[in-house]
């Protein structure tokens, strides 16, 4: 009887020891962080970038903690949000006291920083992209500090296209027209040495009569 009781006392603990353990092991797994960075654009000096390095903005239409951009507009510009429960955390460069969340009207927690809403551009194709600075007048950048960046970029498309033509058309035309009539009835005799033997009286045009 006792041995039996025994048998059930240490599996009790087995099963115990086993949920710890399950435990443990959840706890040590890796939790997604929402981490905000500053970084050098070389268009726009010290920013605000994601974890990935991407350019953070902010719509110059929302106050502070009001959010506007819904819909549509969160597909081109995505919300920066983190995990129910969960705090953004600060890169190096980054203040954390500025670092706040605002709750959304769809009820994600999206990042703020110095209480303004950041965004992600879905044009901007990789790290250091800076594509949605100055789009419709109200996207821009922050700095560390919390202040807009109204620096513009200049984009370059790379290619240089130009079309001359040099046309040109000239005629000249000309007509001329000259009709003449002449009688002309006389006698005479007589030769002329000076005209090559030419009479002049009734060929005025021929030669030496000029």
């Amino acid at each position: 009887m006792g041995l039996r009781v025994l048998r059930v006392r240490l599996a009790a603990i087995a099963t115990v020891t086993a949920f710890g353990v399950a435990a443990a092991v959840a706890g040590a797994a890796p939790v997604s962080l929402t981490v905000v960075h500053s970084a050098q654009n070389g268009a726009l000096g010290k920013i605000l970038v994601s974890a990935s390095g991407r350019t953070l903005y902010h719509d110059a239409s929302e106050r502070k903690n009001v959010v506007k951009c819904l819909g549509s507009c969160a597909s081109q510009w995505p919300p920066l949000v983190v995990a129910a429960g969960a705090k953004p955390v600060p890169g190096p460069g980054v203040t954390a006291s500025l670092l706040g969340t605002v709750k959304r009207p769809d009820g994600k927690l999206q990042v703020t920083y110095a209480g303004l809403p950041l965004y992600l551009f879905a044009g901007d194709g990789k790290a250091g992209d800076a594509k949605g600075q100055g789009v419709g007048g109200i996207w821009h950048a922050l700095t560390p500090s919390g202040a807009i960046v109204t620096k513009t970029v200049k984009v370059s498309s790379g290619t240089t296209s130009g079309s001359g033509s040099t046309s040109g058309s000239g005629s000249t035309s000309g007509s001329g027209s000259s009709t003449g009539s002449g009688t002309g009835t006389g006698t005479g005799g007589g030769t002329g040495g000076d005209t090559g033997g030419t009479d002049c009286a009734t060929n005025p045009g021929g030669y030496g009569c000029m």
